[in-house]
């Protein structure tokens, strides 16, 4: 349960970077309020996860979430620039969350 926490958060976090760009340095009010939603319910989760979970991995994994899922939304949807460094960069990034969080580091 506490790892689905941190993955719940880690889109979160994903959905607060997105809303961070679109809000324009928070000139925006809409884009600002979501930052600010998505912020929240992604430190809240991340919280209560580490109740149950190591610090280390389990702030690696909702980092390693976040910056994946911003890399591919940013490509699919804003237009960001598609590579393959890129891709194999973030297919990296998933296969280290993965062994993080088969580490066993729930108490």
């Amino acid at each position: 349960m506490a790892w689905l926490l941190v993955l719940v958060a880690g889109l979160l976090e994903t959905g607060f970077a997105v809303c961070l760009k679109l809000s324009h340095g928070f000139t925006k009010l809409w884009p600002t309020v979501a930052f600010c939603a998505f912020a929240l319910g992604s430190f809240g989760l991340l919280t209560l996860s580490l109740k149950r979970l190591d610090v280390g991995p389990a702030y690696a994994v909702w980092t390693g979430i976040g910056a994946a899922g911003t890399a591919i939304y940013g490509m699919v949807f804003m237009g960001d620039v598609v590579s393959v460094l890129k891709l194999v960069s973030i297919t990296l990034v998933i296969i280290g969350v993965m062994g993080l969080q088969l580490s066993g580091s729930a108490h």
